[in-house]
């Protein structure tokens, strides 16, 4: 370099230039903790974030998982939840006006192939979508779109505000909420509809978050997840799920903060009153003159205090926490994309199963076994939409994801069950579809659930979705939460986010934004400087 030479600014995700101090440092780089990230800086605070990883995104990467050039989303594929977000809905931090996130709403939203050969096409369209319902029954068309009005009527608006974790008014429409809450999806799903194809189709939707549908808390799901595509279709981000961790760093940056990959934190530090920092794996520490935010699990979070009690409630969520449903995943570079039913149709998600099969499914999970006869099966096929996913010179991305026990029954392994699963899983969706014959799959790999887990230290159980908690021993009320009910926690210092806090999984980016809300009112600043009030 000439002494006249400007040198070369500093890679802000450079682990050896890591600040030692920031007023807020935020654990882990999944969306939630970039979501809660991005509005602290937007709001004038000194942030950085750490992550474990030597990449970011948690569940929302895009890698080539198979060939070069085949762009894979190795966790979440859809978008939907995080379009009714205000985050996207009102652009409130400019990932689309200023950082180029693009969203596309898909048509078809999803297929759903059926074994004679017909197929059932739900539009992103009520109308289009009721008409295709009726074709197997007009009761159960006319009882879908009774579902939708109730939930456009009132009952989205009442989980809007659950999902931001705001009080709920008093009145008619919260009432009816709560009570659908309590509910199982099973149940709600069995009483409003009578065929079997249409009841199999609304339950496969209402499973979209990898939840029981049998048990209580989910009865809301059926409703939700149904008009969430009827809105959004199969909604997905160009480029990947990777375009929005790299917009919300985008968004951090522009604003001062800083993202550092390769940073596992080990500990939070304590001065027996507050948190005021972290400790590396590495042994450096990091101070946080405001506050530490953590995207960590809650099952591992108690353990990584030092210097203080984590507090009953850390200790309280840890004990309650379990993984729930864990998942298997196929992902294959292809040819081409696929077609479905009589025409071929392109659509870039499918779904197969039906109501007695996701049940046998279930059941076999709990007994420790994979089932390959009739699962819940996802189907996506992303580069229908996407082009950008595949090489220049053609081809297509392919994942199925499907329920599957982490440990399986009589101390089998995965690792030599794994590829044999996979396979039966593609025969099922080849009977089904075209482009997928044994010459049409360039490249597969199959994920057992250990897999899973071992791809992001937050899916622990092969769980991505943040499990569940299971009600405290002795309570009267036995729904199962999906996510934990709080963003503080009893360390003064301490704030939490993630997929393991309210409202749980998914790309929603609500635990990110309930965070930083919680935060800057716990700082004495108004949230109202960086977002909306719903």
């Amino acid at each position: 370099m000439t002494p006249s030479a400007t040198p070369p600014a500093a890679d802000p995700r450079d682990t050896h230039d890591t600040p030692q101090r920031a007023e807020v440092l935020v654990v882990g780089a999944g969306h939630n903790s970039l979501v809660c990230a991005a509005y602290l800086a937007r709001a004038g605070l000194e942030v950085v974030v750490l992550e474990s990883e030597p990449s970011l995104g948690g569940n929302t990467r895009t890698e080539a998982l198979t060939l070069p050039g085949f762009s894979h989303d190795s966790c979440s594929s859809a978008h939907v939840l995080i379009q009714n977000n205000p985050l996207v809905r009102d652009d409130e931090l400019g990932l689309v006006a200023d950082q180029g996130l693009r969203y596309l709403t898909t048509d078809p939203a999803v297929v759903m192939p059926q074994d004679d050969g017909d197929l059932l096409v739900m539009r992103p369209d009520l109308a289009a979508t009721t008409a295709e319902l009726a074709r197997w029954s007009s009761a159960d068309a006319r009882a879908f779109e009774l579902m939708v009005a109730e939930w456009r009527g009132g009952l989205g608006a009442a989980h809007g505000r659950w999902s931001s974790h705001l009080p709920q008014p008093d009145d008619d429409d919260t009432r009816r909420y709560l009570e659908l809450r309590r509910r199982s999806a099973w149940d709600v799903v069995h009483e409003r509809f009578e065929h079997p194809v249409v009841r199999s189709f609304v339950l496969w939707l209402a499973m979209a978050t990898i939840q029981d549908p049998r048990r209580p808390g989910t009865g809301f799901l059926p409703s939700s997840l149904a008009v969430g595509r009827l809105d959004h279709g199969w909604t997905t981000p160009v480029g990947g799920s990777q375009a929005l961790p790299d917009a919300l760093v985008r968004v951090i940056e522009a604003h001062g903060g800083r993202v550092v990959c390769d940073a596992a934190v080990a500990q939070v530090l304590t001065d027996g009153e507050r948190a005021h920092g972290v400790r590396l794996a590495d042994g450096r520490e990091l101070r946080a003159d405001l506050a530490v935010v953590a995207g960590s699990h809650l099952a591992r979070l108690a353990g990584m205090v030092e210097g203080a009690a984590p507090g009953a409630d850390l200790v309280e969520a840890r004990d309650r926490w379990r993984p729930g449903l864990s998942v298997l995943a196929v992902h294959a570079a292809l040819r081409g994309d696929l077609g479905f039913g009589p025409d071929g149709l392109a659509s870039a998600a499918a779904g197969l199963g039906t109501a007695e099969g996701f049940a046998r499914q279930l059941d076999r999970f709990a007994a420790g076994e994979a089932d390959t006869e009739d699962p819940w099966l996802l189907v996506v096929n992303q580069s229908v939409v996407d082009p950008s996913r595949r090489p220049d010179a053609g081809g297509g991305t392919f994942k199925i994801l499907t329920i599957a026990p982490e440990q399986l029954s009589g101390g089998r392994s995965w690792a030599g069950e794994k590829d044999a699963v996979g396979e039966r899983l593609v025969e099922l969706v080849r009977r089904r579809c075209r482009g997928l014959e044994v010459d049409d799959i360039l490249a597969m790999r199959t994920e057992s659930p250990l897999d899973v887990a071992a791809h992001n230290p937050q899916n622990l159980g092969g769980s991505c979705h943040g499990g569940e908690f299971v009600p405290p021993s002795g309570a009267t009320d036995d729904e199962v939460l999906a996510g934990w009910q709080r963003y503080d926690t009893d360390l003064p210092g301490l704030f939490l986010t993630g997929s393991t806090t309210h409202p749980g999984g998914s790309v929603s980016g609500r635990p990110g934004r309930n965070a930083a809300r919680t935060v800057l009112t716990s700082l004495g600043l108004d949230p109202r400087l960086v977002m909306g009030t719903t």
